[in-house]
């Protein structure tokens, strides 16, 4: 990245943590994608309990590798013998002291954007687990809450393709919620965090002066 973008880049993530902090998050500014990981691990004692989303920008700036390193009690998403059995992980996982995840999006309303799966990520950002940290790169910064719904389903194929679900658009590239039916189907919740007032600054959301995940 030369001087330019990265100037940019740093007047955006800021601009950002700037409109988040206005609708009562707790909006903190990282560098790098180390920076995040510096922040995270202050955030965050040893032995606090922890799930997560499954995230690209989690593994790009180190922070899961920090969550499963033993040092912390981490709600094992990754390895369970059957769906089920990770289903019933994610029904405990609510009883975590912090859920740790991206967003699909960031908008300048103030608002955080997520389509899931399952659901477990977008409804324990809002609530569940005691407190929520959100890392997200410059490029989910989008206008409006419309643009971040549209930027989700845009992603969506590339998220299907990296968890090997089999639906059209892991085919396809190409969004069409329309065309796709059956349990595998990406796009069945959306979740929209419009603000941070009645549970204030319990969502921290580490604005990354870098593009993370997809």
């Amino acid at each position: 990245m030369d001087d330019v973008q990265k100037w940019s880049y740093r007047l955006k993530a800021k601009e950002m943590v700037d409109i988040l902090n206005s609708k009562n998050f707790n909006a903190i500014y990282a560098e790098d994608a180390e920076d995040a990981k510096r922040i995270f691990l202050e955030l965050v004692p040893e032995g606090a309990s922890i799930c997560v989303g499954g995230s690209v920008t989690l593994k790009q700036t180190g922070i899961i590798d920090e969550i499963t390193s033993g040092r912390y009690n981490f709600y094992d998403r990754f390895h369970t013998a059957s769906v089920a059995e990770m289903h019933d992980v994610y029904r405990e996982s609510y009883k975590a002291d912090f859920i740790v995840a991206s967003s699909n999006a960031v908008t300048k309303e103030g608002q955080l954007v997520n389509i899931d799966c399952v659901g477990n990520r977008a409804s324990q950002i809002a609530f569940g687990p005691k407190k929520a940290i959100v890392v997200a790169g410059v490029n989910k910064i989008v206008d409006t809450m419309e643009d971040g719904i549209k930027r989700a389903r845009a992603i969506a194929p590339l998220n299907a393709k990296r968890i090997r679900h089999k639906t059209p658009c892991a085919t396809e590239d190409n969004c069409n919620c329309q065309n796709c039916e059956g349990q595998p189907r990406m796009c069945n919740f959306i979740g929209i965090v419009d603000g941070c007032f009645h549970f204030p600054k319990r969502i921290t959301v580490i604005m990354v002066a870098e593009e993370l995940g997809y």
